[in-house]
């Protein structure tokens, strides 16, 4: 129980303004009343890559320098920059707004967005600390639940009040801005070498 309980807070609380959060805000945004694919997306997703953290995490810390993780990061925070310029071309209820829909869109993404991340990181280290693969996975996945599906509810209110153009430009210039100084080397407080 301290494992699942010790997780569950110290994701929680690394999560709060996170990339992660600003991604399910995002998300939320673009796929306006689709709140549970995207909350399904993020769960499975962070499952996935937390079990995986949990389990591998040693031999990846070892294996992948902050130098090649850095480069990782960078690129996939301009990548989401661009991602999120693009805009929607169809009628917000025409369910084919993205080719690939709500769920596939947020489980890749929040995955891939996952990769490297804090609080990834984290699970590695509660891993460790605690053994106990599934306590940690459950504690981490359900630390991320608490601090991302507000995020998503919050997502859809404000998407019915503000133009999805303004947020769009907002969460683009913010996902670019983090690339930028990632791969410039400024320490944001990821938790590995210099990044």
């Amino acid at each position: 129980m301290e494992a699942l309980l010790s997780s569950l807070g110290m994701v929680a609380f690394a999560e709060m303004g996170d990339k992660t959060q600003l991604l399910s805000f995002v998300l939320a945004a673009r796929f306006r009343g689709q709140q549970w694919p995207i909350i399904a997306g993020i769960f499975i997703a962070t499952i996935v890559n937390h079990a995986l953290a949990a389990l591998a995490g040693d031999w990846v810390a070892m294996k992948v320098s902050p130098d090649v993780m850095r480069w990782v990061l960078g690129v996939a925070f301009l990548a989401f920059a661009a991602w999120a310029l693009v805009p929607d071309t169809l009628d917000e209820t025409d369910e084919r707004n993205n080719k690939h829909g709500a769920f596939l869109t947020t489980l890749v993404m929040f995955f891939i967005a996952e990769m490297g991340d804090k609080t990834q990181l984290a699970t590695v280290a509660l891993g460790a600390q605690f053994g106990s693969l599934l306590a940690v996975t459950m504690g981490t996945t359900l630390g991320m639940m608490v601090a991302n599906v507000p995020a998503v509810l919050l997502g859809e209110t404000l998407a019915k009040r503000f133009p999805l153009s303004k947020m769009r430009f907002i969460a683009a210039a913010i996902f670019a801005i983090f690339g930028v100084l990632i791969l410039l080397k400024v320490n944001l407080g990821l938790g590995f070498g210099g990044v």
